[in-house]
């Protein structure tokens, strides 16, 4: 199937020809269909938080513990999704509401002032021009876009994530520890622009950060196939890879060696005047998680010697009631695997209507029934989609290592049949593009996942500039 040519390019990706060879399988095969056993709903695997001061107290406890706490942000895409209504504009000069509401509040955006100073004229075009080609925010990635305006200057989403970090992930040493993944194109840009600011951010919260990076890796990308399953082609013969899509980032995750880690995307930010919420369930989620943890390295341990039918009753019941698991069997086998996984905890916000994955109870080949974040293309049911009370507004904290201090190697815990085949195009020729398995979808179907409701002012994503003139983002 693979040229020598085709070889050397799969090796310099890192990829092996079994891996392409499996991923252009499953253009043929598809993947199945999930058994989705129903829609999560409060008391029906997602936790109603009742006593938020004992779950604040569990973190605040954890963070004297010299642990090593992480936050990861995902911050490689681009914001040309953002600006898609003022490229149109620039091409057809058609004033659209959209258009009409971007200039009239233009004072109210964070980058105005230096807008003003570079743009030619006053006039509509001119400002959209210099906005997208001379300040470059057409092709420059969100998370550098200047988002809030205070007092001392503008701020971007990095750097509301690097205040959000002394905020509630500093340990006792008064460390931060941040890590974005970024494109390469990007990189250079994003360790000027935290270099530029960490000092005067470390002076103003008493922190030290420790900021890290990395880039997705190429042994990650996929194949394309055309619409007949075969190698998709490029004019000069080449194979064409794609990036897999967020769920190549379980590889970037792997690599953190950190007890704890916050996963929250780069433009779910607000101002300092309403940070409050977001520090606050923040707290709780960690807080559920290392409770839940604690009680689950318990077990473990105790699962190393003997345990009568009654302690695996009570362990039974801890699964089905706390982690919301439902196993086929419950022995001292079946348990261990069960524990023996990382955890995660998902805020889940009240549905609004807004795009977006959702929280299932999901069957598994073994018979297991638990929490899964799916997207709607993993959902062939619409009806489904509709009863789903919450969505998922990713809003993670994490625990990667096991109870004897080891690394988990996630790659185990990725179920691969939950990738998806989506319809793309290159040089005007139609494709297929593999994504896969998402990084909070099923790159963690394996994880223990417990959701938990969280209020919906802990979500305020920025999808169009327009967003920004929301009361949210002033």
């Amino acid at each position: 199937m693979f040229t020598e040519k085709d070889l050397q390019q799969l090796a310099q990706r890192g990829i092996t020809p079994e891996q392409a060879e499996a991923q252009l399988h499953s253009f043929e095969t598809g993947f199945p269909a999930l058994d989705i056993t129903a829609a999560a709903s409060v008391g029906n695997g997602i936790l109603k938080i009742d006593d938020p001061a004992a779950y604040l107290a569990a973190w605040e406890q954890y963070l004297h513990e010299n642990h090593t706490i992480l936050k990861f942000v995902p911050a490689s895409g681009a914001a040309s999704r953002m600006f898609k209504n003022l490229f149109e504009y620039l091409e057809n000069g058609e004033e659209t509401p959209f258009i009409q509401k971007f200039l009239s509040g233009l004072k109210h955006f964070a980058f105005y002032d230096e807008l003003k100073q570079l743009s030619p004229s006053d006039a509509g075009q001119d400002i959209v021009r210099t906005l997208l080609e001379t300040m470059h925010y057409g092709n420059l990635p969100k998370g550098l876009l200047k988002f809030h305006s205070y007092e001392d200057g503008a701020r971007t989403p990095a750097l509301e994530h690097m205040v959000e970090g002394a905020l509630y992930a500093k340990n006792e040493k008064q460390e931060v520890n941040l890590h974005f993944t970024v494109s390469a194109e990007h990189r250079a840009l994003f360790e000027e622009h935290i270099a530029a600011n960490k000092q005067a951010f470390e002076k103003k919260y008493g922190v030290h950060y420790n900021v890290s990076f990395s880039e997705q890796k190429p042994s990650t990308d996929t194949i394309a196939a055309d619409m007949e399953g075969k190698p998709f082609r490029t004019a000069d013969g080449k194979l064409l890879f794609r990036p897999g899509g967020h769920g190549a980032l379980i590889a970037n995750l792997g690599e953190q060696d950190a007890d704890v880690v916050f996963i929250k995307n780069i433009d779910n930010v607000v101002p300092d005047r309403l940070k409050e919420p977001t520090i606050l369930y923040k707290k709780i989620l960690a807080g559920i998680l290392v409770t839940l943890q604690k009680q689950i390295f318990a077990y473990l341990k105790e699962l190393e010697g003997e345990v009568t039918a009654e302690r695996i009753e009570e362990m039974k019941a801890f699964c089905e009631e706390k982690l919301f698991l439902t196993l086929p069997i419950y022995n001292k086998e079946s348990l261990i695997a069960a524990f023996n996984r990382p955890i995660r905890v998902c805020g889940m916000v009240k549905n609004e209507g807004e795009p977006g994955g959702g929280p299932f109870l999901v069957r598994d080949a073994q018979g297991a029934v638990q929490d899964q974040i799916l997207e709607s293309v993993q959902i062939a049911d619409p009806n489904l989609m509709k009863q789903a009370t919450h969505f998922n507004p990713v809003d993670l904290v994490c625990a990667i290592k096991d109870y004897k201090g080891e690394r988990f190697c996630l790659q185990d815990y990725v179920d691969p049949l939950t990738g998806f085949i989506s319809q793309k195009s290159k040089d005007g020729r139609e494709l297929q593009a593999l994504e896969l398995p998402g990084l909070w979808n099923g790159a963690m179907a394996r994880w223990n996942t417990v959701f938990a409701e969280v209020p919906i002012e802990t979500f305020n994503p920025v999808k169009t500039v327009n967003d920004l003139l929301r009361d949210q983002h002033q």
